[in-house]
């Protein structure tokens, strides 16, 4: 008995030390476990600069505006390099909000009347510690519009202010009705077709500093409310440039690739509850005019519009509202220096619907298409935190039409 317990105290000691051993012989004492992790490392690798590095391709209606991006903006003839270990679309889209940080701004905030009655959030980054433009005078300001839900706090909306601070520009983020914590004084939100808010708030920036020049950036459908704004406007708009990101250029495209099932599940739903969350706010208000319960029952964005935002903006039909709210229809009346950044991989906005034939028509109008970076996602480098592709592509244009955009004049 004394021996048999030896014996099995023996092997028990023993038998940690025995399979470690045989591990590390069977693994990568053989070479063979090290083979495979070196043969399909280096597999990955060509494959990743093979078909996933590539430059974007760059589309214009005229050559002078393409010559004054590759000699301003360098980044739209460089290699984009996603972050290897996430460039497929979806998980870009997902993951930008969590890996890339959130710098620190702090917002003047202001409230001012729209025609209705109604009242509009701006967030304004005065950036008086601008060594660059000391005198607010003469500052250059950079208006921003978010995306579908979004707000001034979104990551991607800090780092253009964050890029504009190192500039020395001044911002100001045009939040929708009753999305930032204002109170809905109108039973009356926003749509992409409707560019009433976004005139009075231009108006309104530029008289507050009238001897500044003045561009805008639009994300998703901020992008989309902004070309449909310069397609109305035409050459009639203070605003000297505009880059557009992720945008949506055909509504009926964007949401039939939404529906599909993994994208339905992944973003619409989520997108659709946010909306419906935001009603709910505002409950008291809006319900005096439109069906609430019916609208909260909604399950995508197209019930959610033809409930709620095809009725409340006066159109026939859900199908009238968003043939008026695709910009692609007024691509050909822009008159202003516009940059647009898509990727082909953005389920949002799918690469068939991207409006490459449109934009070769009009010399003001460029496309930068890249192969990957999702919906406003554009992430590079091993551990994207603090720069993504898209906001070099910011920085580099808005330097370029502030600094270099009287060479713009008559496209």
């Amino acid at each position: 008995m004394i021996a048999l317990e030896f014996n099995f105290n023996v092997l028990t000691r023993d038998l940690p030390v025995y399979l470690e051993n045989q591990v590390k012989i069977g693994l990568f004492g053989s070479g063979v476990g090290l083979s495979l992790v070196l043969g399909f490392s280096a597999a990955y690798a060509c494959y990743y600069l093979i078909a996933v590095a590539k430059k974007p391709q760059l589309i214009g209606g005229g050559k002078k505006f393409c010559e004054f991006l590759r000699e301003q903006c360098p980044v739209v003839s460089e290699t984009y390099y996603p972050t290897f270990w996430c460039w497929e679309s979806r998980v870009q889209t997902l993951l930008r909000p969590f890996v890339t940080a959130k710098p620190w701004v702090t917002y003047r905030n202001e409230l001012i009347r729209a025609a209705d009655g109604g009242q509009i959030s701006l967030d304004w980054f005065d950036n008086d510690d601008s060594a660059a433009y000391p005198d607010p005078v003469t500052r250059p300001t950079v208006l921003l519009l978010p995306g579908l839900t979004g707000t001034s706090r979104e990551s991607y909306i800090l780092h253009m202010v964050q890029q504009s601070r190192e500039l020395g520009y001044r911002c100001v983020v045009f939040n929708n009705r009753g999305v930032a914590g204002e109170q809905l004084l109108t039973p009356r939100t926003y749509c992409a077709a409707n560019t009433e808010d976004l005139e009075a708030v231009i108006e309104h920036v530029y008289r507050s500093s009238e001897g500044a020049p003045m561009m805008a950036a639009g994300v998703s459908m901020g992008g989309m409310m902004l070309a449909n704004y310069l397609g109305r406007k035409g050459q009639d708009t203070c605003l000297r440039g505009v880059v557009v990101f992720s945008a949506g250029w055909d509504v009926f495209e964007c949401t039939a690739s939404l529906e599909k099932p993994l994208d339905r599940f992944l973003f619409n739903s989520y997108l659709t509850s946010c909306l419906q969350a935001s009603v709910d706010r505002h409950r008291t208000v809006l319900e005096k005019c439109f069906d609430i319960d019916h609208v909260m029952k909604a399950k995508t964005i197209r019930e959610f519009d033809e409930r709620f935002t095809s009725i409340m903006f006066g159109y026939p039909t859900n199908e009238d509202y968003y043939q008026d709210a695709s910009p692609v229809h007024r691509l050909k009346s822009v008159q202003v220096p516009m940059l647009c950044l898509n990727a082909a991989d953005d389920v949002f906005s799918p690469h068939h619907a991207i409006p490459v034939e449109a934009v070769k028509q009009n010399p003001n109008l460029a496309l930068l298409i890249t192969c990957h970076g999702g919906h406003i996602g554009f992430l590079e480098g091993l551990w994207p935190r603090r720069s993504t592709y898209m906001d070099r592509v910011f920085r580099q244009f808005a330097k370029a039409v502030i600094e270099n955009g009287s060479s713009l004049r008559d496209l």
